[in-house]
């Protein structure tokens, strides 16, 4: 990578991480020995998008890195700002979150600091475990309930048919007090959330077509059994996230009952009825079993997501106390045409959150570029895909013909390393650091096929390695750890084989699980550190995750590593000390940093804080325009 000016969102750049309207921020720039030196640096704002520019101050150097500080005031919610550098030979660049260019940039891929909406400080360092509970585990209590009159029963070794009617009747009985029953194994893990798919009562096996959302599914063990299951979690220190569709509920709804084929029904303003009998309607991509929400409705605000006595508030309170909610189709949410309602309502749904308990965390799904919602406001970050786990797939992946891809007709491309560095940095560029950190880094979910399915050989590792160590919230789909397979989202949703747990190829696989989600949980650069790439090429990446406690450097490659990394990226060289995986650093007498290895390999290792002179900047905005006096209109 060449040598180039650096900033990040991490605490070592920025003062805080959760400002107020109108509070003063110092931001923080950082420029190795070697790179085209600087003469002057400013700082432009884009307060009510009018640009505005404070000059930066020299601080000083430490281990080869020449520091910079300015002081922004914070204007906006989002409040977006770029550093602009005049070099010694008066070329200019400019340092923005799309990266370093001598063009100006565009003000989406600014950095940007997020005023209000903080995330719970227990967000730093969590691993989030993925619970699909029919195919989880079951309790002994579990024999003793009836099958439903839509499900098709089925033995917990019976192979999961992906065909209709069995792909969302057929119904393996898992329930909460499995969950309970297995948490140590999750505890073991390192996991620090344990976040299931819906609970409530629906005619389906996946529960995203709830007939209620106020009582828990008596098949799962009813609201006692989730009462159970959340003391359990919090007895070990771990949190719970629910799952809540916000876009549709189930035909069987008794909002949508109540509503159907009736005239007049005050819940027929919750849906989108196209015809004077209210027989026809709006619902979730065409599929009837889910009507969509209408949420011009103030009633359905009220019962739903709006204040102590709705749905959402019901769930955060006592007696249940849940950490969070994971938002369901959240991209279409209050959408429909020329209607565009989701920044109110998850605007709404937040607010309660906060009056009931503000230390709870707010996700949402959104399968595609998320950008333009994760701004700060509502999210605290995203279920999404094309960043980093679409990516890692593309370049991971051995994938077999027509191979499933997200739902991608076009198939599965082939990404180099250095394809997949590029489309994590494209996807990530228009969102704030601080939520990119809460955005879910998944291999895959219960919505898609298992990774391991494609994954080329030795390439596991790798995968898992990466989601732990880049920034944002890891999340383990439960299987993932028994090196399950399957070619789709509804194959992925294998019943967990608990029976095998101690066949060494499944030990190891938990094991190497359970190691890698230790270094997220040992090491703060992991948590809440920045990122710098240090070296990218087709087959290879390095970077290094920085904190002043302590850095982290990782290597990860799909073939044999022979590297050179000039000094002084790498800090600390010469006290590196390995944590994971088989590879070789030396130092060479220049200071340069010498990787090798055998691929595919991941490799960590641990290397001194990183050390900065004290900032010398004082708040001082330059005159409308960066300078001389404020032009006549």
């Amino acid at each position: 990578m060449a040598l180039s000016p650096h900033h990040d969102g991490s605490p070592l750049h920025v003062s805080t991480q959760n400002p107020a309207l109108g509070d003063e921020v110092t931001v923080r720039l950082r420029v190795p020995f070697g790179s085209a030196p600087i003469a002057r640096a400013f700082v432009r704002s884009n307060p009510d998008h009018e640009p505005q520019w404070v000059a930066a101050s020299l601080d000083g150097e430490a281990d080869g890195w020449q520091w910079w500080s300015a002081v922004i005031t914070v204007a906006n919610p989002r409040h977006g700002y770029r550093w602009a550098l005049v070099h010694d030979d008066g070329s200019t660049s400019t340092l923005c979150q799309g990266g370093h260019t001598r063009l100006e940039s565009l003000d989406a891929v600014d950095f940007a600091l997020v005023a209000g909406n903080p995330p719970p400080a227990w967000l730093d360092g969590a691993v989030m475990y993925q619970v699909f509970p029919d195919r989880f585990a079951r309790s002994a209590a579990a024999s003793g309930r009836e099958a439903p009159d839509w499900a098709i029963p089925a033995a917990w070794d019976t192979p999961v048919d992906p065909l209709p009617p069995g792909r969302s009747h057929q119904f393996y009985g898992g329930d909460l007090d499995g969950i309970v029953d297995r948490l140590d194994h999750i505890a073991a893990l390192g996991a620090t959330i344990v976040y299931h798919t819906p609970i409530f009562p629906a005619r389906s096996n996946h529960r995203y077509d709830a007939s209620r959302f106020d009582v828990v599914d008596p098949l799962l063990g009813g609201d006692d059994a989730y009462l159970r299951l959340i003391s359990a979690v919090h007895g070990r220190g771990m949190k719970v996230m629910g799952d809540l569709t916000s876009n549709h509920s189930g035909d069987a709804h008794e909002w949508f009952q109540a509503a159907f084929e009736h005239p007049g029904a005050p819940e027929s303003a919750f849906y989108y009825f196209r015809d004077a009998a209210q027989s026809v309607y709006e619902s979730w991509l065409g599929v009837p079993s889910l009507p969509k929400f209408n949420w011009t409705s103030t009633e359905l605000r009220r019962r739903f997501i709006e204040g102590s006595d709705s749905v959402v508030a019901k769930w955060l309170a006592a007696p249940y106390r849940i950490d969070g909610w994971r938002i369901d189709v959240a991209n279409m949410t209050g959408r429909l045409g020329a209607q565009d309602l989701n920044t109110e309502v998850r605007g709404i749904l937040r607010q309660t959150m906060v009056e009931v308990n503000p230390d709870t965390l707010l996700l949402a799904e959104s399968t595609n570029d998320a950008a333009g919602d994760l701004q700060g406001d509502a999210w605290h970050g995203a279920m999404t895909y094309p960043a980093f786990t679409r990516g890692v797939w593309a370049w991971l992946s051995e994938p077999a013909p027509d191979a499933w891809f997200f739902g991608i007709p076009t198939g599965m491309p082939t990404y180099t390393a250095h394809e997949f560095v590029d489309q994590l940095q494209r996807f990530t560029s228009q969102i704030p650091w601080r939520v990119r950190l809460g955005c879910m880094q998944p291999l895959d979910t219960h919505d898609t096929a298992r990774f391991a399915t494609f994954a080329a050989p030795g390439t596991v590792p790798l995968a898992v390695g990466l989601s732990m160590t880049l920034p944002g919230l890891p999340v383990v789909f439960a299987g993932d750890e028994f090196g399950l397979t399957g070619v789709d989202g509804e194959m992925s949703r294998t019943p967990i084989p608990w029976d095998r747990v101690d066949e060494p190829e499944i030990a190891d696989c938990i094991a190497l699980y359970r190691d890698l989600i230790g270094l997220r949980r040992r090491f703060e650069a992991l948590q809440t550190g920045g990122l710098r790439w240090l070296h990218v090429d087709d087959q290879t990446i390095v970077f290094v995750r920085e904190a002043a406690s302590g850095s982290v450097l990782v290597l990860a490659s799909r073939g044999d590593v022979d590297v050179e990394i000039p000094a002084p990226l790498v800090i600390g060289a010469s006290s590196a000390d390995a944590v994971f995986g088989e590879a070789t650093l030396a130092v060479a007498s220049d200071g340069a940093v010498l990787l090798s290895a055998g691929g595919p390999v991941f490799a960590t290792w641990t290397l001194p804080g990183v050390v900065a002179p004290a900032p010398t900047a004082i708040a001082h905005a330059l005159p409308q325009g960066g300078m001389g006096a404020v032009p006549e209109h």
